[in-house]
């Protein structure tokens, strides 16, 4: 398998984490909240987090204030649609193909629900044929793109598809709201929304930098479901996001890639390029830790979350897209990905010069 094309897209509003707590001061969702709850936002916010700013599908970004279900589900309902469809439509521009070339198209989220998915919303955007093989995906969290990508893998593979899209694509803000619980205070500090696409290939494209698919590797480890997950409390979705989370998803990438290294004889001098999900400033250096890496490897994934918070799922798609645009060695390039479940995912890709 082949990506032909990457694409990516996020809200036009970009607001400082500087703008978040402004408007907060300004709100009376504040004065609501206990003096803890207070103190975390004003440290989250104001402190040095590794995030300078995220785009959010909230204009104005008092929007955050409506915290009611029906209001966030229309969220997710408006915007999930169309950064999806951005973020293809750049993929399909990348790969020079039309959306009628397209034989499948799957789509991960987990930060709303519609029925029928977003396939449905998407294809006939894209304009895409009426016998594509449309699969949505859900309830992966962060990790979800890589078994995307491994869906996409076997569909490919199986020679019932030549060219299938793949997007991720999270409306953080519809998940948004604030009561005095820490892991519902920090995930509305750290998340932005955004969208990520491939477009996949049993055939590299002639005349660019050739990228690969070789294998990859998954882990599950439903002993630590409870520090990363969504539950659902009065009709919203609640983040459950417990201090654990950087040490346990450190520890578990490591463990990962070198199962995959001993399983596969492959050297883990020959890495040259890392596509790493970064969850936050704790979770990447915890990366650094036990993946032995240097801030210049994890150089793109800083930068991304950096400028756009943590995306969630669509993440891996643009530290990626930054990677190949940018000077990083040709060679194997491992991508990871973790998120509820406990889950962990990794994959190894060839890149080209």
């Amino acid at each position: 398998m082949f990506f032909i094309g990457i694409g990516t897209a996020a809200p036009p509003q970009r607001y400082t984490q500087a703008d978040s707590w402004a408007a907060l001061k300004n709100s009376e969702t504040l004065s609501r909240l206990d003096a803890r709850a207070q103190a975390i936002l004003r440290k989250v916010l104001g402190g040095d987090n590794g995030i300078a700013a995220r785009h959010l599908a909230l204009d104005p970004l008092t929007e955050a204030f409506e915290q009611t279900p029906d209001a966030l589900q229309a969220r997710f309902a408006r915007h999930a649609p169309t950064l999806a469809t951005a973020a293809a439509q750049q993929a399909l521009a990348d790969a020079g193909c039309t959306a009628g070339e397209m034989d499948a198209i799957l789509i991960c989220t987990c930060t709303g629900y519609l029925c029928p998915g977003l396939t449905s919303y998407v294809s006939e955007r894209l304009g895409l044929r009426p016998d594509v093989f449309a699969l949505d995906l859900v309830g992966q969290g962060c990790g979800a793109a890589l078994p995307n990508l491994r869906a996409a893998e076997a569909i490919l593979a199986s020679g019932r598809a030549r060219k299938v899209l793949s997007i991720c694509v999270e409306v953080c803000s519809a998940a948004f709201y604030l009561d005095n619980d820490p892991g519902v205070l920090i995930s509305a500090c750290l998340f932005g929304d955004g969208a990520g696409a491939a477009v996949l290939s049993t055939q590299p494209l002639a005349g660019r930098r050739s990228v690969k698919w070789l294998s990859a590797i998954s882990s599950h480890a439903p002993e630590h479901r409870e520090i990363l997950r969504f539950s659902h409390k009065n009709g919203m979705l609640r983040n459950i996001l417990l201090p654990e989370v950087p040490q346990i998803a450190g520890t578990a990438a490591g463990r990962l890639l070198n199962d995959f290294l001993a399983a596969s004889g492959v050297g883990r001098e020959t890495i040259t390029g890392w596509i790493l999900h970064t969850g936050g400033r704790d979770v990447l250096l915890a990366l650094r830790e036990h993946l032995g890496l240097t801030a210049a490897e994890v150089r793109h994934s800083t930068s991304v979350l950096c400028e756009y918070g943590n995306l969630s799922s669509p993440t891996v798609y643009f530290v990626l897209e930054r990677s190949l645009n940018e000077p990083v060695p040709a060679g194997r390039w491992w991508m990871c990905a973790f998120g509820a479940g406990f889950s962990c995912h990794g994959a190894l890709l060839e890149v080209s010069a």
